[in-house]
């Protein structure tokens, strides 16, 4: 990939919670929530990132926007806003950058929260709450902020007479538009959705879907898509990297993702995704024991005490995370050799439900 197409750039991250004990409070362990990954997303296209509850998805979106401050690694962003006059951008670290450059590249990376029940503020109406950010950078005030504020309600859908209503008054589905609009009235380059539709109906999940896809193709908006959905990433990511315990273990192509998988890993979540036929036969893969301890996970691959693949060496030896061609990485040892069948399935009930609303 053409370096001036990469607009995010992850190199190595890593964020280690400290475990404090005793009553001085002494760091007795480390929970390794991301453990040191790898990964870049291009200009204009959506990244999906998968993975079982706690393997450290929403850790790396706020590590990536510097909400929560990485352990170490470095994340390079490539911002056209900071670009001076000539420049087509400017590479900033992220994680070495001021609190005032900071705050600058606020309005070039935004986040839209799981919860829109809880990310909205009770105590302001939500054209106030989306035009928020237009008076704290400075950009916008009086008519034209409000304007804006108008013009972005209009882009996901909202009428201008719900900018003077309060949070309470919307059910879900709007809840999560308006959170949407709020993350566009800077303009920004990237979003970070952390599983954006986890919490909505089906049918609801399919219209905000689409909305995030009429935006990007309108606005030239670069996603970051956090999600433990396998339908929901299928239908919106042109490239998925799979989770567990804080590391990636594979990385390609969605297409490529579901009709060739690599990683045992993938296998396991791909035979989990619900098939709407009464006729097909599941062929489940129930991966043995618990998932382990971020604070004492295991030596060599991490999913090793899981895999029905593993041999000797995956107890010992770390899987180096390697490219099996240009597009698709894998961390194991066995990825050449394995004879990994993907889990053909119809079209799913999500995927269905997207292509009925649009």
């Amino acid at each position: 990939m053409p370096r001036d197409n990469i607009l995010l750039e992850v190199k190595d991250l890593k964020k280690y919670f400290p475990v404090h004990k005793g009553i001085l409070r002494r760091v007795a362990a480390h929970v390794k929530a991301v453990d040191g990954i790898d990964m870049y997303i291009s200009e204009r296209e959506t990244l999906g990132l998968v993975g079982e509850s706690g393997c450290g998805k929403t850790t790396v979106g706020r590590a990536i926007l510097r909400l929560i401050e990485p352990t170490s690694g470095q994340i390079l962003f490539r911002s056209k806003s900071l670009a001076g006059p000539g420049e087509g951008y400017r590479e900033v670290s992220i994680n070495s950058a001021s609190r005032k450059l900071l705050k600058s590249l606020r309005r070039d990376m935004q986040i839209i929260f799981q919860d829109p029940y809880s990310s909205l503020s009770p105590r302001m109406t939500v054209g106030a709450f989306v035009g928020e950010p237009l008076l704290v950078h400075g950009v916008a005030r009086g008519s034209e902020a409000e304007d804006r504020v108008r013009d972005v309600f209009s882009a996901v859908g909202m009428k201008p007479e719900h900018m003077q209503r309060y949070p309470h008054e919307f059910s879900g589905g709007q809840r999560q538009r308006i959170a949407i609009a709020r993350s566009l009235v800077l303009g920004p380059q990237l979003i970070v959705a952390d599983e954006p539709v986890s919490a909505l109906d089906v049918s609801i999940q399919a219209q905000v879907l689409n909305l995030l896809e009429d935006l990007q193709q309108e606005l030239g908006l670069t996603y970051l898509f956090i999600a433990h959905d396998l339908s929901v990433v299928k239908h919106i990511s042109s490239r998925v990297a799979v989770m567990y315990l804080g590391k990636i273990v594979e990385m390609t192509k969605t297409g490529e993702l579901f009709s060739n998988p690599k990683h045992p890993y993938t296998e396991a979540l791909m035979s989990a995704v619900p098939i709407p036929n009464p006729d097909h036969k599941l062929g489940r893969i129930i991966l043995k024991g618990d998932v382990p301890s971020p604070v004492d996970p295991p030596s060599g691959c991490y999913f090793h005490p899981r895999c029905r693949y593993a041999e000797g060496m995956c107890t010992t030896e770390v899987p180096a995370y390697r490219g099996l061609d240009a597009e698709h990485f894998v961390a194991c040892h066995f990825a050449d050799s394995l004879n990994i069948q993907p889990v053909l399935t119809p079209r799913s009930v999500m995927q269905i439900t997207t292509s009925k609303s649009k």
